[in-house]
């Protein structure tokens, strides 16, 4: 037996697979640093865990749920079956919690470090590992280098990390229609497809149903056009499943235009750019050695069209620059950004994946 089958079956049980059915789900109030309340999501299966806690982190403008789509198989479920305690955090992005003007910078001095913090304490754990995605890893990663949470020891990090590179379209976006669109508007949210807001959500939405003809999922079109650059953009219609294709109506809403104007500035200057000036925080995430001794796995979808599979390669060769053969990189064919997660066949070709990085 190896490090990566369900913890039951290396101890001689045969059970059948945790589903949906089997979470004991807790939901659980956290503060962080700020004062702002998020929200830590404990899930349990039939059987005490058998390692430690691992935290999941969503991306912007969805919520800790996105890791539990109406699919057999799950992270979570594979998470439980691995024998690990597991925790999802909705941090500031989160569309279950009020919307605010949120930054990355917040995120990775306020929000992760008051997480790990909590978790730890309910646990009696001394460390913990993390699985993250998107703007969740972004800001996971920032803390991390910045020697915030010096009690992760491994971290796998979806999509982009501390190298953000984005397709031509998406940079002429964030460059040139994000700046105007601020102007105007607040936030901008995919939710918009099936529930406008107001009549500039509506011409939004107008304009998006022109030019995005790939399927008539007035929401998954809105995803496109919000963060990417393809048709779709975070996924490919083929990696999934239909009910999967209609759950997303309920998975997006309200992203900030402060988020879309501080990746403007990443993606121009190669890398991540703080821009609240948090003590906490250095002036540069890229310029000196990461104030860490966890190991990264990095995970890219090579047909990603939000960040390009460069943006985890450009980290990898930062880290091996820095510690030479200590973290991984894996490009993953067939994926692109969210399918990862939520793909008809990822419970096959990535949660293995998943799982053997945080087990070694």
């Amino acid at each position: 037996m190896t490090a990566t089958q369900p913890a039951a079956r290396r101890a001689g049980r045969a059970v059948r697979p945790t589903t949906r059915e089997d979470h004991v789900t807790e939901v659980l109030p956290l503060t962080a640093l700020d004062g702002r309340p998020l929200t830590l999501v404990r899930v349990r299966g039939r059987h005490a865990p058998t390692r430690g806690p691992v935290l999941v982190v969503h991306g912007a403008g969805v919520r800790a749920e996105l890791f539990r789509p109406p699919l057999p198989r799950t992270l979570v479920d594979a998470l439980i079956d691995d024998g690990w305690d597991v925790w999802l955090l909705n941090w500031r992005a989160s569309i279950d919690l009020d919307p605010v003007p949120w930054t990355l910078d917040q995120a990775a001095a306020y929000d992760h470090p008051a997480a790990v913090d909590h978790v730890l304490a309910v646990t009696g754990a001394d460390r913990l590992r993390a699985v993250v995605h998107c703007q969740g890893s972004v800001s996971f990663m920032m803390a991390m280098v910045a020697g915030l949470l010096p009690r992760v020891e491994t971290v796998v990090s979806n999509a982009v990390s501390l190298h953000p590179v984005v397709p031509r379209l998406s940079t002429f976006k964030l460059g040139g229609v994000a700046p105007l669109v601020a102007r105007v508007l607040p936030h901008v949210s995919p939710a918009w497809g099936d529930r406008p807001d107001g009549a500039l959500s509506r011409l939004m939405v107008g304009m998006v149903r022109a030019t995005h003809p790939e399927c008539r999922n007035a929401v998954c079109r809105m995803v496109s056009f919000t963060y990417g650059a393809g048709w779709p953009a975070l996924w490919s219609h083929a990696n999934l499943d239909e009910a999967t294709h209609e759950w997303i109506r309920g998975e997006f809403a309200e992203v900030p235009m402060t988020f879309f104007t501080q990746m403007a500035r990443c993606v121009h200057a190669g890398h991540v750019v703080p821009v609240d000036g948090i003590g906490t925080l250095p002036a540069s995430f890229t310029d000196t050695a990461p104030r860490t001794d966890a190991r990264f796995a990095l995970l890219a979808g090579a047909n990603n069209r939000c960040f390009l599979p460069q943006s985890q390669l450009r980290t990898f060769a930062f880290l091996q620059r820095h510690r030479p053969g200590r973290d991984s990189l894996h490009v993953l064919p067939g994926y692109g950004h969210l399918d990862v997660f939520f793909g008809r066949r990822a419970a096959a070709d990535v949660f293995p994946l998943i799982l053997k990085e945080l087990a070694r």
